[in-house]
């Protein structure tokens, strides 16, 4: 492992959690959102909630087995994201006739974003961010003394 890995691996959980924060940002932003895209119909569909997947970038099985067998002791480098997915819950039926995107019963499809679901996400997102940081400090701060040694 080089001397800058640890700071590549917090790199990269840095990257990913602002992605993860980006989406659930958008998801609030679009809570209210009954016209998000068009279906094959020609018909408005509500936004969908969207959700990101992480994976560790050595996810296969070849570099699990190296370090199982001691031939290889770089460990994961880091995470990435895998897909930004849409989420398959059914869309909130509300009963609002005067809402020009009401059907003819009156209840109009909002979408299937949760609020309080995306802002407890995004606080995890933000202490995930958090801690990373701190890492990278502990990181840069134990290199900045390996190099005070050499006076």
């Amino acid at each position: 492992m080089s001397i800058f890995g640890a700071m590549n691996t917090t790199a990269s959980a840095l990257t990913a959690q602002r992605l993860r924060m980006d989406v659930a940002s958008s998801n609030i932003a679009n809570a209210n959102s009954t016209r998000a895209t068009v279906n094959e119909n020609g018909d408005w569909v509500p936004y969908r909630r969207k959700m990101v997947t992480f994976q560790s970038k050595d996810q296969d099985f070849r570099s699990f087995l190296q370090m199982a067998s001691n031939q290889s002791s770089t460990p994961a480098q880091g995470v990435k994201v895998t897909e930004i997915a849409e989420d398959d819950q059914p869309f909130k039926q509300v009963f609002n006739p005067n809402h020009p995107d009401a059907d003819e019963n009156g209840y109009v499809q909002m979408p299937n974003v949760d609020p309080l679901q995306e802002m407890v996400d995004m606080m995890g997102a933000t202490r995930s961010y958090e801690a990373n940081v701190t890492s990278l400090n502990a990181t840069k701060s134990m290199l900045m003394k390996a190099l005070e040694i050499g006076r």
